[in-house]
C-alpha cells in the first residue's frame, strides 16, 4: 500500500503525484454554469422542436370551389376560433388539420357557410317597412331561384348550379295567360356526367316547384354548352339513344358474367372466356284485329232478335156475275132438309157445291205476314301491344381451356377435353344463356389452350416498388432519422453538459479498517487561484472513503497506477 502523509493545508501528499489528479476538488465558475444551463436547455428545445416535427399535424380539405365572399367569410370565422389554416397553390381549397374537418364544418354550416353564392329564402327574413309590391315579387323569385340551386347541387355530380325563373304576370283573361318558364344551367365535376334518368329528375324537381310549370318548358345546359334535356328525343326514331345501349351491354355482360360463373367451378379460375351478343328489337308496334268466322248452321246459332208483321186488308172485294142477279136476294131452298148429301160433295172439295163460293170468299181477305230473324256473328278483337326492349337473337361464344392433369412422374400437362365434358359444360351453357331454338339462338363451345395462361404468372411488383410499401417506407425513414438525431444529441451534446454542471463526487481513500489514512482537521471551503473554490480535507476525505466503500476495484487499480508511477 502506498504511504499516504499529510502535506501542507493538510491535504494528503504522495511522492510524485499532485493531489489534484486524484480528487476533482475544482468546480465551475458562476459564469460558465449559466452559459452550460443556456446550452442544455437549446439542446433540450431542438429535441422538443424535432418530435413536433415528427408530429406534424395533416391538414385535409375543408372547403373549395368556393367564392371569393364565401371563402373570405370562412377566413374570418376559422381566424375567430383560433383554428390554424393554410391554402393550396392556387386558393382554390382551404386546408385545416385533419382531426378537426368534421367539427369545424358543423360550426360553419350552423352559420350558414358557406353559401354558395345564392341566396334563400333568408332573404324574406329582413324585409323592410314599406316595400313595394314589385320588390316583393322579385326577392320571392330571387329566394325560389337560390332554394333550387341548393337543390340541384345535392346531387352528387352537380358542382354548382344556377335557376332563373321566367315567371309571367297573372292575367284575368285566359287568351292573355302564359306559362312560366325556367332555364338551369349546370356546372359539373369533372369527370361526372348525368344519364337520362338523372335530367328527367332535375327536370320534374324544378316543375314541381313553381306553380302551373310543365316539364316540357325545363331547358337544362351543362357548362359545355350541351343541352341535356331534349323533349323530343323520344319522338325522333331515327337516333339512337344511349341508355338502349347501356341496356344491350349490360344485358350481354350479364349473361356471360353467368355463363363463366357457372364454368368456372368445373374448369378453374381463368380457364374460361364467354362473349355474348344480343340482338334487342327497341320499336314499339301495335296490333288491333277483328276477326269473322264462317256462317254456322241456323239451327246451331244463337238468335238475336226475331221480328214477325202480318197486316191483313179488311175491305170486300166485288165478286160474281155482273148482273141483276147478283144485287138479288138467295132463293127458297129447294133441296129436302134431311136428304144425306153424296159422299163426294164434300164442303171445300174441288166440284163440290159451294167450292167456288169457298174459293172467292178465301179471295175476298188479302193477308201479308213479314217475319225478320237476325243470328249472333262469331267475331274476335284483338290487341296487341309489343313492348320495347324485346329479345331478338342471342349468340353466345364460349372458350375452355385445356386441362391439366399430372402424370406419375408429378410433371403438369395439358389435355383436351373430352366429349362427354364438352358436351355437359355446352348444356350448362344452353342452361345459363336461356337458349331458345325458335328464336334462332346460337352457341359456340371452343376448347383451345391459352396463350400464357400455362406459364407462370405475371411477376408482381417488387416490395420496394410498390405505391404501399414506399409510403410506408418514407413514414419509417422520417422517424428512423428523428430517432438518430435525438440520441445523437443526447449522447453527445446533452449528457456531457449534465455531467458537467453535476460532477461526480471527489474520490476519498481509506484504509483496511475503514478509517481515513490520513487525518487533518477540518477547514472551510477556500478559495484557490483564478477563484476556484477548493474542499476541504474532510470533504476531499468522505468522498473518497465513500468512493472505496461503493466501488473499490477503482480505489485499487488508482492506487496501482501510483505504485507503477513511483
Amino acid at each position: 500500500m502506498a504511504v499516504v502523509v499529510a502535506g501542507e493545508g493538510g491535504l494528503p501528499q504522495t511522492a510524485g503525484v499532485n493531489p489534484n489528479t486524484i480528487f476533482n476538488m475544482a468546480t465551475s465558475p458562476n459564469s460558465r454554469k449559466l452559459l452550460l444551463m443556456v446550452g442544455v436547455a437549446a439542446v433540450i428545445a431542438v429535441m422538443i422542436g424535432l418530435v413536433l416535427w415528427g408530429q406534424k399535424p395533416e391538414y385535409r380539405v375543408l372547403f373549395s370551389n368556393f367564392s371569393d365572399r364565401d371563402g373570405g367569410a370562412i377566413m374570418t370565422s376559422l381566424q375567430a376560433a383560433n383554428v390554424p389554416y393554410k391554402f393550396t397553390e392556387g386558393g382554390g381549397a382551404i386546408l385545416v388539420p385533419a382531426d378537426k374537418v368534421h367539427e369545424i364544418r358543423l360550426k360553419l354550416a350552423a352559420e350558414g357557410l358557406p353559401k354558395g353564392g345564392s341566396v334563400g329564402f333568408e332573404l324574406m327574413e329582413n324585409q323592410k317597412l314599406g316595400v313595394s309590391q314589385f320588390l316583393e315579387q322579385v326577392n320571392f323569385q330571387r329566394a325560389l331561384e337560390g332554394e333550387l340551386a341548393r337543390s340541384i347541387q345535392s346531387v352528387g355530380a352537380v358542382q354548382a348550379a344556377r335557376v332563373h325563373l321566367a315567371l309571367p304576370k297573372a292575367s284575368v283573361f285566359v287568351r292573355d295567360q302564359q306559362k312560366p318558364t325556367a332555364s338551369v344551367l349546370l356546372n359539373l365535376h369533372a369527370g361526372r356526367f348525368l344519364d337520362q334518368q338523372q335530367v328527367s329528375a332535375i327536370v320534374h324537381l324544378v316543375a314541381s316547384s313553381v306553380p302551373e310549370l310543365s316539364p316540357k318548358n325545363v331547358t337544362i345546359v351543362d357548362q359545355a354548352g350541351n343541352l341535356l334535356s331534349e323533349h323530343n328525343k323520344s319522338a325522333r326514331t331515327n337516333t339512337l339513344d344511349p341508355s338502349q345501349l347501356k341496356y344491350v351491354q349490360e344485358l350481354q355482360q350479364s349473361i356471360a358474367n353467368r355463363v363463366e360463373s357457372i364454368i368456372t367451378p368445373i374448369v378453374g379460375a381463368g380457364n374460361v372466356r364467354a362473349e355474348a351478343t344480343a340482338d334487342v328489337d327497341f320499336s314499339t308496334s301495335e296490333q288491333a284485329a277483328e276477326i269473322y268466322k264462317p256462317n254456322q248452321v241456323p239451327s246451331s246459332a244463337t238468335i238475336r232478335s226475331q221480328q214477325t208483321s202480318e197486316s191483313t186488308n179488311g175491305g170486300a172485294n166485288a165478286n160474281g156475275v155482273p148482273g141483276a142477279l147478283t144485287n138479288q136476294p138467295a132463293p127458297a131452298a129447294t133441296a129436302p132438309l134431311n136428304a144425306t148429301p153424296p159422299p163426294a160433295a164434300v164442303p171445300g172439295a174441288p166440284g163440290a157445291p159451294g167450292a167456288a163460293a169457298d174459293a172467292a170468299a178465301a179471295q175476298a181477305t188479302p193477308t201479308q205476314r213479314d217475319t225478320t230473324t237476325n243470328y249472333e256473328v262469331d267475331k274476335t278483337i284483338r290487341y296487341v301491344q309489343q313492348p320495347m326492349g324485346g329479345l331478338k337473337r342471342l349468340s353466345v361464344a364460349v372458350v375452355v381451356n385445356y386441362k391439366r392433369v399430372i402424370g406419375k412422374d408429378g410433371k403438369v400437362s395439358i389435355i383436351p377435353l373430352s366429349e362427354i365434358e364438352k358436351t355437359q359444360i355446352t348444356d350448362l351453357v344452353r342452361e345459363a344463356m336461356g337458349y331458345n331454338k325458335d328464336r334462332g339462338d346460337t352457341l359456340n363451345v371452343v376448347n383451345s389452350p391459352f396463350a400464357g395462361v400455362d406459364k407462370e404468372e405475371a411477376v408482381k411488383l417488387p416490395l420496394w416498388e410498390r405505391p404501399e410499401a414506399i409510403d410506408m417506407g418514407m413514414q419509417g425513414a422520417k422517424y428512423l432519422m428523428l430517432g438518430i438525431a435525438l440520441l445523437i444529441l443526447y449522447f453527445k451534446v446533452l449528457k456531457p453538459l449534465l455531467t458537467k454542471l453535476n460532477p461526480p463526487p471527489p474520490l476519498a481513500l481509506t484504509d483496511e479498517t475503514g478509517l481515513p489514512l490520513v487525518a487533518a482537521p477540518e477547514r472551510e471551503e477556500e478559495v484557490g487561484p483564478m477563484g476556484i473554490h477548493q474542499h476541504s480535507y474532510q470533504q476531499n476525505l468522505e468522498a473518497a472513503k465513500e468512493l472505496a466503500r461503493k466501488d473499490p476495484k477503482v480505489v485499487a487499480n488508482i492506487v496501482k497506477a501510483w505504485v507503477g508511477n513511483d
